[in-house]
Formats: structure tokens, sequence, C-alpha cells
């Protein structure tokens, strides 16, 4: 059922997003053909909608038979996004009830080609003018008070949003510069916010900076929706955004902001400057950090070797590279005690110019010094292949985005060097086109030994001449930034610490069930997102009131009621009492299983006199 129209608008557009201001359209819009007959009368809607009166679970299969006739995971984006703007429950109760199938839809791989085609296909994700988030031109950024001022108007007061994803489209996934387009990114990620840790949608925000774009595939697209220009240098970049920022969070002071495909450089200026300013976290260095942190504690245990014996190659030094590894020396520091020196010295990364040290010959950016070596003499290692022989490595990580960057020669000698230990394999590029290897590959090329985390999805391995199947680990952020998220928004610390972060990754890793353990398994199954979401987001509040930085009362009085053994203490040991979980779970919002439902969910709805209170009977 189409959304009814709001007559109280004065703008005539539609009323996806204005109806939430007062009048029944959103319950009607919501309940669809589950619409009872008597409150279909007093909406008058008799004769307008076919005379069937469904429940909720035959919306969904109804949904689910139309999504699976769809040929491509393109043509399933526009459904589910056409869906998610038209029916919001609807389509929330699709993807919980098939996550597995549907997060690769809404988000990667396939997310990576709708925002490369976003400019063409936009008309077609939701209904005419459809409010659905910011696009800050540059040429806009003077006048963002009265931007903000647009989409407050637009919703209603109780629904001032708790969380933004914001980008500029300049790096997103490993595709690029897309400009504009890469709002795509923004709308997916905190699609699973909702799904994963139960953020509620209606309290989203997703936001792009429209500051150009350097790709000139863009520039002369006809139909390409962006400014048409090339991007700023950096002082005006930065004086842009940071007056963008500035005015988000002037309007929404509790609000948390997550950075997002920024350009490495600006991903990580934009981080350094805000983060104890603002409730802020960029996924792509904190976020992967995270979750590569936690398959990792788990493949460190199973791999047949010391900690402090371990040797790490990183291929691809970028951002998310150099975050994820800042983040496994802290790791080392903490749980091994380790000294931050030899942590570091554990550490060798590649990009496209070979070993990085410090007598290489070329300006390093900032964020690579950290880790340049400073002990290779006048060796210098010009190619990956080069580099491995060099190191040899136990540990092999890919954030390149360089397609088979890990080549069956390179898994075979990374095998031949780890004889007695199983060899990890984290190829964590994204999408599958930008991935260093298949599971298959690594599979094969070590025997059947590795210990594997891939950036995106690859399918079940079964052992040749055998029955066993093995699961491969995904590396995916899924399982890190909506906790992280959830977290920031009900305990509201100052800012996020790293130490926050580590107390997610090692609630990661304490979250297998015993099963999973028994088959070697580096992270939780998928289908227990939403569980262990609510475990690592215990876990972030418990960690920043032992770091007196919360400031909600209401956490902060229960953490203290509820100690863990390590109460005493600020070291981040993912712990949590379930006092504070379960009601970490009691927050976390759900679509309605019903009619009745989702009437009493929407109580500036079901007091309305239109809204009938008859023939409520559970759908």
């Amino acid at each position: 059922m189409a959304p009814v129209m709001d007559k109280a608008t004065d703008s005539g557009t539609s009323s996806a997003r204005r109806s939430r201001s007062g009048s029944p359209d959103l319950i009607a819009s919501n309940a669809g053909t589950a619409l009872p007959y008597a409150t279909r009368s007093a909406l008058h809607l008799k004769g307008l909608v076919p005379s069937g009166v469904e429940n909720f679970a035959v919306q969904e299969q109804r949904a689910l038979e139309q999504l699976n006739l769809k040929s491509t995971n393109l043509e399933k984006y526009i459904f589910l996004s056409w869906l998610r703007s038209t029916n919001i429950n609807l389509f929330y109760r699709l993807v919980l009830h098939n996550l597995k199938a549907i997060a690769p839809v809404i988000y990667t791989p396939t997310v990576g080609q709708a925002c490369q085609e976003y400019s063409h296909i936009y008309p077609f994700l939701a209904p005419p003018n459809a409010v659905d988030g910011l696009y800050i031109p540059l040429n806009e950024v003077e006048n963002i008070d009265e931007i903000i001022q647009n989409y407050k108007e637009s919703t209603a007061e109780s629904e001032e949003p708790e969380i933004t994803v914001i980008t500029d489209g300049s790096r997103i996934l490993g595709l690029g510069d897309l400009g504009m387009n890469g709002m795509g990114i923004p709308v997916g990620k905190l699609q699973l916010y909702v799904a994963a840790a139960g953020l509620n949608p209606d309290r989203c925000l997703p936001i792009v900076l429209d500051f150009g774009t350097d790709t000139e595939k863009y520039l002369e697209d006809p139909l390409y929706l962006g400014i048409r220009q090339h991007r700023p240098k950096d002082e005006a970049f930065y004086t842009a955004a940071n007056r963008v920022i500035e005015a988000l969070h002037s309007a929404f002071p509790k609000m948390f902001i997550q950075f997002e495909d920024f350009s490495t450089d600006h991903a990580f200026g934009l981080l350094d400057h805000w983060r104890e300013k603002a409730l802020c976290f960029n996924d792509d260095i904190q976020g992967t950090g995270c979750v590569v942190l936690g398959g990792f504690i788990s493949a460190v245990s199973q791999a047949g070797i010391p900690a402090k014996d371990q040797r790490i190659l990183f291929v691809g030094a970028g951002s998310a590279g150099v975050g994820v590894a800042k983040q496994l020396v802290d790791y080392f520091i903490i749980e091994h005690k380790i000294p931050e020196e030899q942590a570091k010295a554990m550490f060798w990364f590649a990009d496209s110019r070979g070993m990085i040290t410090v007598n290489r010959g070329d300006k390093l950016a900032q964020h690579k010094i950290y880790f340049a070596r400073q002990d290779n003499g006048d060796t210098q290692c010009k190619s990956l292949e080069e580099t491995l022989e060099y190191v040899r490595p136990t540990a092999l990580v890919g954030l390149s985005t360089i397609y088979k960057a890990f080549s069956e020669k390179i898994l075979t000698r990374l095998n031949e060097m780890n004889p007695t230990t199983r060899p990890i394999v984290f190829p964590l590029s994204n999408p599958d086109t930008k991935a260093e290897c298949t599971f298959e590959e690594a599979m094969r090329c070590t025997n059947n030994r590795v210990l594997f985390a891939s950036g995106t999805a690859f399918p079940e391995y079964t052992i040749p001449g055998t029955e066993d199947v093995v699961v491969p680990g995904q590396a995916n952020n899924l399982y890190c930034f909506p906790p992280i998220g959830l977290g920031a928004v009900l305990s509201k610390p100052e800012w996020i610490t790293d130490t926050m972060i580590f107390a997610v990754a090692k609630a990661l890793a304490n979250s297998l069930s015993e099963d999973e353990k028994a088959l070697g398994e580096l992270y939780p199954r998928i289908e227990r997102v939403r569980e262990t979401s609510a475990q690592l987001a215990a876990a972030f509040v418990h960690q920043a009131v032992r770091e007196g930085l919360a400031r909600d009362d209401k956490w902060v009085a229960l953490v203290k009621a509820n100690p863990t053994t390590s109460a005493t203490s600020q070291s981040p040991d993912g712990t949590y009492s379930s006092a504070v979980l379960d009601e970490v779970r009691q927050y976390m919002w759900l679509p309605a299983e019903n009619y009745e439902q989702l009437r009493n969910s929407l109580p500036h709805y079901h007091h309305h006199p239109a809204v009938s209170h008859s023939g409520s009977e559970k759908l």
C-alpha cells in the first residue's frame, strides 16, 4: 500500500518523511495490506485498496518472492531501497529474517555497484522528494544551518538523529572517487546499524559532502547528480568539512558521528581533529582494526606459535591498513605485555613501491612513518615477492585493493615458510573484485591449514576427498561498528578511546560459541549478530564507565551497581555484567511482528482518532 499523501503539508511532497510529524499516514503505509477494515474506513481508504486483510508474515512472504525474482543484485538493491522508503517495518522484517542473504545486497559487495550507478538509479530508489538524508554541496556549505533546519522541519521533534554516517565519496570501498554517488555507503551502513544493533531507523541520518569529484567519468556523465567540479585543495576541504561538522554538532550535540570512506589523508585528518571534540569514529581506521583484531586474537590462539614470535606482513598502507596494524600493536602491548618498540617491530608494510623503509628514497605519507622499517640497512624490496622472502612472515594481511595480490606462488611460499605452524592469511579488501585471494585458493595452497579471514564473503570449502566442509572467516566490520555505535549512543562518552575499541575486539573474540570454537572458526556466525552486538555494546558501555568518560547517568549508575571482576582496573578485557547486557537488549529496536505491535510502537499515532482500536486483532 503506497503512503497516503499528507494533506497538511504545503509543499506537495511525499509524506514518506513528513507523515512522521503527526498524521496517521505512517501507520497506514507500514501496515499496508494488514491494515484492519475499521481503520481503513476511518482513513477513508474503503474501496481504494484490495479488500484482503493479511498478516505481516504473508506480506514478508510476498516481498521475499518478489526479491528472489530479480535477476541481478542491483535489481534486488533497487527493490529493497524502494521497500525501505515505503514500508520500513516490512523492510527490516525481511532483512532480519534473511540477514545472511540480504546483507550482501544492501551493503558489500552490491553497494559498490549501486554507488557507481547511483545517479542513474536514484529516482527509482524512493518516491519523489522523499527525504532520506543530507546532500551538502560545497557551494552551499555557507548555508549549512538552513540545510539542517530544512531537515528538522521534515522530521518529528522526537526523531532528532542520534547517529550519522558521513562521507565525501572520495574513496568508496576499493572503487576510488565516486563523488556524490558515494551516498549509497552512508545509507547502507545505517541499515546495518539498525539490523545488527537495533538503532532506531527514524533517528539515523546519512550525509554526503558533495565536494566534487576528480573522476572524469562522472564529470562527463550527463546523468551525474553531483556538482560538476574537481575536488578542492586541502585547506578549502578542511574549512568546509569542519564548518559542516561544527554545525551538525551544534544542532545535534548528542549525535554519534561516523566518518566513512574519506581519502586516506583526510580520514586521518578529520579523526585527529575531532576525536576529542565530538563523539565520533572512523570505521575505516578504527572499525576495521577492531574486527580484524577480534579475529586475529582467535587466530593467534590457534596458530601454534607464541604471540611474540609472529611476523606480520601488511600489503597496502592506506588508512585502513595502518589503523588495523596500530590496533594489533596495542593488542600485543596490552594482552602479551610486549614493549611498544618490540611490538611495532613485528610488523612490515609493503605498498605499490615495495617494502616501506625510512631510506627508500621517496617522501612517505605521514601515516606511513610509524611502521617504516629502520633496520633494513641497504636492503630495499621492490615487490611483494621480494618482501615476502626478506620478511618470512607468519601472517599475511591484505588491504591493498589489488585483485589476486596473494597469488598462488605467494600463498605456497608462505605455507613453505611455516611448515610446523598454521599460517594466517587475511585478504581484507572488498568488494570481491578487489580481494587479494579467495578462500579456496588459500586452502589449496596451504594444504588446508590456513587460518583465514576475508573482507568479503566467500563460499564454504569442501576439502577434496572428504566430506569436511570448512566455513571461511569474514572480518566483516558488521561485527564491530554497530555495537560501537550502539554503545556510544547509550553511554554518551566524551570521546571514543582506543581502549574502548579494544574492549569491543576482546568481547568479539570472547563471543564465539563452544561449537564455533570446536570448528576452529575465528568469528561468530553472522546469524547471531544481533546477540553478539548486544554483548559487544555492553562491553563498550562498561569500558566507557570504567574510564570515567561516560556521560549518561543511567548507564553509569547501572555499571557501578553491577561491576565485573575487573571493575577496579581500566584494562580493556571485554567483560560485561548480565544486568547491563539485559538493559542493552531492551533498548534495541525491532520491527513490529503484527499490527497491534506496530500501532503501539507509534504513540503519536495510536491515540489519533482516525486509528481504530477496534479490529485490532493480532495479525
